[in-house]
């Protein structure tokens, strides 16, 4: 969970990692954190810049993978819930403070279970 301290700059060393120098300043200029990465996904890629369908769906892939998320499952229902364990998890953790900073997964799953 290293990634939740990134910084934009953390952010773009790795986009560049993955092989998409050409995109660094996309998520510099935008600010994106890491737990903004949290965030990102194929339909917010554009609003940073990046409009290459190819290229949109190999970064979301990396970021999932980033964050241990599983892939979006559209054939579900839109009245299902769209979330697992980690998916909460991750969102809980893209705030800041106190209470964000306390928070561990396993409390996430054991609310999850209930």
């Amino acid at each position: 969970m290293d990634f939740l301290y990134w910084t934009s700059q953390d952010v773009a060393q790795w986009i560049e990692c993955i092989g998409f120098s050409q995109y660094k300043a996309c998520f510099t200029e935008n600010f994106i954190t890491g737990r903004k990465l949290i965030y990102v996904n194929c339909s917010y890629l554009p609003r940073l810049g990046i409009n290459d369908f190819q290229h949109m769906k190999v970064i979301s892939a990396h970021i999932r993978e980033l964050l241990g998320i599983s892939d979006v499952q559209w054939s579900r229902s839109v009245a299902d819930a769209p979330e697992d364990d980690m998916s909460v998890f991750l969102k809980m953790k893209s705030c800041t403070g106190q209470r964000a900073e306390s928070i561990t997964y396993d409390q996430i799953k054991n609310i999850c279970l209930k």
